[in-house]
């Protein structure tokens, strides 16, 4: 592993925005051509602002009961998102995190894919169980609604 790999940068910044830490938030993260693909939705969303889109709709849902802007570290604090794993080299990164939403238990895997400059290229989310999944998307579908309007 070297310490060059544009993903370790673009990870560190990547936390320091769930902490809410990071000047300029996604528009300092996402490439303005990023790809988001969602486990609910078939086509990939292309473009920063769509992405932003999904992804701050993620970060209201996924907390599990109460929303977060600082995700939990370890298991303590049950029900809140958390990364469990990660791999990362080169311009990939997979996350494994794990949540609650509602009494839905939700494990996921965020990968992530930058360029040389560090720009998130193409954000991607896998979720099991089906039950999650199906908790997840019904939430995600009316956060999009209300973020859209608002």
């Amino acid at each position: 592993m070297s310490s060059d790999d544009p993903i370790h940068d673009v990870l560190d910044r990547w936390h320091q925005h769930l902490k809410g830490q990071l000047p300029g938030g996604l528009d300092a993260l996402l490439h303005e051509d990023c790809i988001f693909l969602s486990p609910v939705v078939f086509s990939p969303q292309r473009g920063r602002e769509i992405s932003k889109l999904y992804l701050s709709a993620a970060a209201n849902v996924l907390p599990g009961d109460e929303a977060a802007s600082t995700p939990a570290t370890n298991d303590d604090e049950h029900g809140k998102f958390r990364y469990t794993k990660k791999i990362a080299q080169g311009h990939h990164a997979m996350l494994e995190f794990e949540t609650m939403v509602g009494e839905v238990s939700v494990n996921g895997v965020d990968i992530i894919t930058c360029d040389d400059e560090g720009w998130i290229t193409e954000f991607k989310v896998m979720m099991r169980p089906y039950k999650a999944l199906d908790a997840v998307r019904e939430q995600m579908a009316a956060m999009m609604e209300k973020l859209a309007a608002g």
